[in-house]
């Protein structure tokens, strides 16, 4: 696996950009010049405080040390973004483009990539990337089952996790079985994020590799064909579930943040998320009560690199790529690692810094409810795209009211 990882990232270095504007002969400090003065219009998620904080503080950081504007364009779906980008390639825009960088992996990734709307490949101009842990974590160059090619440059790392109310959940229910069994004898207690809501889709894929039979046929394009039969557990499960959910299941929370305030407001006791570090973070702000613990499922839960990448049409290349280098230094990488600031894991590999960059990481107080990075075992890997769009229309049609 370690001979395929690395192959993946040479052939990145030697792939050439299909812009005439960044040239094979372009060195880091041209591009640096060029980006000075630019903008870069940043398309992310804005539903999280604590993540637009940080951005914030990127921006501050790209204007004194750069000279370059970041704009937060706070998204809710990163579907949006996608949308607009091929829109602008319908319309025969391809060149200023409205989106210089996205916050994206997963199904907007693929939808990207097979619709030849991402430049590069470009993570082998980034210093920084070769600070990348591609050793141990398989995700920093596989997106959702697809080979990423240098098109993204990995940003940090998520694993989706339990958080619960210490108070009243004594033993945390860590299979599906035992969940079902816990929603039974709790009624009103437990609900989760209505789908295409990531959170919710991710719960649906948790379940699924619990419940299938060949859960290696999640990592292969789906057969529509054959979707039905093969996720008919999974829709047996959940008509269980619904029955003894929040409201009975007849209303569901539309994000995450709006899950997690129910456990806050005390409405259940279960919430689930995808960083654990974050969790501690919600704490710590007062987002989540102080009585609030973390569990993983026993069988393994979901774990995902997510990544920035630049359209084909961007105003400002250059300057989105020195965004996503500076994204990827250890100094980012550690701030952003601080559950005081949001808690997100590191895609570096920390051994292999130099110690005045492992001292950073090693200066950030160590949350009792984070478990120690890599110390969640076993990381599942996420289904391929095609999975995730129709599992959240055959939720859709079941389930929306």
């Amino acid at each position: 696996m370690i001979c395929f990882l690395r192959k993946i990232v040479l052939a990145a270095a030697l792939s050439t950009t299909p812009l005439a504007a960044l040239n094979a002969m372009e060195g880091w400090s041209d591009i640096e010049a060029a980006a000075r003065g630019e903008t870069v219009s940043f398309n992310a998620w804005g539903g999280s405080p604590a993540v637009n904080d940080y951005i914030d503080w990127v921006a501050a950081e790209l204007d004194n040390r750069f000279g370059i504007e970041l704009v937060h364009v706070k998204l809710t779906d990163t579907a949006d973004a996608v949308s607009r980008v091929i829109a602008e390639k319908s319309a025969g825009r391809t060149e200023g483009g409205s989106v210089d960088l996205v916050w994206i992996n997963g199904e907007n990734f693929s939808r990207m990539k097979e619709e030849g709307l991402l430049f590069g490949p470009f993570l082998d101009r980034l210093p920084n990337a070769a600070l990348i842990d591609v050793e141990d974590n398989q995700s920093a160059v596989v997106d959702f089952a697809l080979p990423t090619e240098g098109y993204e440059a990995p940003w940090g790392l998520s694993q989706f996790v339990m958080a619960f109310d210490g108070d009243e959940v004594e033993t945390p229910p860590r299979t599906m079985r035992a969940l079902l069994s816990w929603a039974e004898a709790h009624p009103s207690r437990l609900t989760y994020p209505a789908p295409p809501n990531y959170i919710g889709t991710t719960f649906l894929k948790q379940i699924l590799y619990e419940v299938v039979e060949d859960d290696a046929a999640l990592l292969e394009p789906v057969d529509a064909e054959a979707f039905e039969a093969v996720t008919q557990p999974l829709w047996s499960w959940l008509d269980a579930l619904h029955a003894q959910l929040w409201r009975s299941g007849r209303a569901f929370p539309q994000t995450d943040v709006a899950q997690h305030q129910l456990l806050n407001d005390g409405e259940v006791a279960i919430t689930f998320g995808f960083n654990p570090g974050n969790i501690a973070n919600m704490i710590e702000n007062g987002t989540l009560p102080e009585n609030v613990e973390i569990a993983t499922f026993e069988a393994g839960t979901i774990g995902n690199t997510h990544f920035t990448a630049i359209p084909f049409n961007a105003t400002a290349p250059e300057a989105a790529m020195v965004t996503a280098n500076f994204l990827l230094s250890p100094e980012a990488q550690a701030r952003k690692e601080d559950p005081a600031y949001w808690g997100d894991q590191t895609v570096l590999e920390i051994d292999g810094l130099e110690p005045e960059a492992q001292a950073l990481f090693e200066a950030i107080p160590q949350h009792p409810l984070v478990p120690p990075p890599g110390s969640i075992r076993p990381v599942l890997p996420e289904p391929h795209p095609s999975w995730h769009e129709l599992l959240e229309r055959t939720w859709l049609e079941r389930y929306r009211r």
